[in-house]
């Protein structure tokens, strides 16, 4: 009898442990605003944890219009040891505010011969409808903290958001973003040094936003937000891209908020293993949705989820629990 009962509470303690070594749903909730969305994720050497990138929304402040509370953004940080677990940091030093109140979306962060480069939306101003200028910025630092401004980049014109950066290999660079003028669909641009960038002209014609391109199973992807789930394209070339049969992410899951689609993802792929890190607006649920422009309808929190290669075809069943451990790059 004692026999039975030490192993019954051994496996009571085991199952504990797994539950919470587990990815906790939601991922990450900002403290400030409640309002993170748009994550990017990178290795911080010198901290020698994981930092995330994120719009730092609003959505705690009373507004009405629906448009205020998205605008007057900063980019939050957070910090884990592993991907797993993740705290508040701050927000980032960005050395670019032409403009008394302004507005920062969407970063895409990488590193570069001990150099970091930040691909940022600029709003300049904080605004009630959607009619205004919006370009993509970029910015440099050696700590991921502080940020100098290099330059507005010169693409197909000034109502672009949403960059993502890719190494081709060659060893230049490509650039995917969306273009709002051209029925929100994606346009890249190409450099030879991140500085100084060519705009190519239309990338991919489908309605979509917040690009994310990435190499695994031997193919290159670019995940797209449909907003209605996100679309997997897939390539050989990372010029040619072929849209796959199903969206992921588009129906709910069972996890604490997580009902709602998927939005604005990065990929993570790391020791063999790709992490879908994405936004959910947890009051936006089709079966019981908040109020409209209520915090509830507002707030958004960051999930992660691991992508599989199946079939010829990238999936993600979200509530799946996963243990996510990222492990540090080579220096």
């Amino acid at each position: 009898m004692n026999r039975l009962l030490s192993t019954i509470l051994i496996l009571f303690f085991i199952g504990e442990l797994h539950a919470q070594e587990q990815a906790p749903k939601p991922l990450f909730d900002d403290k400030i605003y409640h309002g993170a969305a748009d994550p990017v994720v990178i290795w911080n050497p010198k901290k020698k944890v994981w930092w995330m990138f994120y719009t730092n929304r609003r959505a705690s402040l009373n507004d009405t219009t629906g448009v205020a509370w998205v605008h007057g953004t900063r980019i939050g940080i957070a910090e884990s040891k592993d991907g797993n677990s993740w705290n508040y940091v701050d927000t980032a030093d960005i050395g670019y505010r032409p403009d008394s109140g302004y507005t920062f979306w969407a970063p895409d962060v990488i590193a570069h011969e001990g150099v970091y480069h930040m691909y940022l939306t600029y709003v300049p101003g904080i605004f009630l409808d959607w009619n205004h200028p919006r370009f993509i910025v970029h910015l440099t630092s050696t700590d991921l903290l502080h940020w100098k401004y290099e330059s507005v980049l010169n693409l197909v014109n000034q109502k672009v958001i949403d960059a993502s950066v890719f190494r081709l290999p060659d060893g230049s660079w490509r650039l995917w973003y969306n273009n709002e003028r051209d029925g929100k669909s994606i346009y890249y641009a190409d450099s030879k040094d991140l500085y100084h960038w060519l705009d190519k002209g239309k990338a991919i014609a489908s309605r979509g936003e917040g690009p994310k391109t990435f190499a695994w199973q031997g193919k290159y992807f670019m995940v797209v937000d449909a907003w209605k789930g996100l679309e997997i394209y897939s390539s050989s070339d990372l010029l040619n891209w072929t849209k796959q049969s199903e969206r992921i992410l588009e129906r709910p899951g069972t996890g604490v908020d997580d009902q709602a689609i998927g939005g604005h993802c990065d990929v993570v792929v790391n020791d063999g293993r790709a992490y879908l890190f994405y936004f959910t607006h947890p009051g936006r649920r089709k079966d019981a949705p908040a109020k409209r422009n209520s915090f509830e309808d507002k707030r958004s929190v960051i999930q992660v989820a691991e992508l599989r290669y199946e079939g010829g075809e990238v999936k993600c069943d979200r509530d799946e629990r996963i243990v996510v451990r990222l492990v540090a790059p080579a220096d």
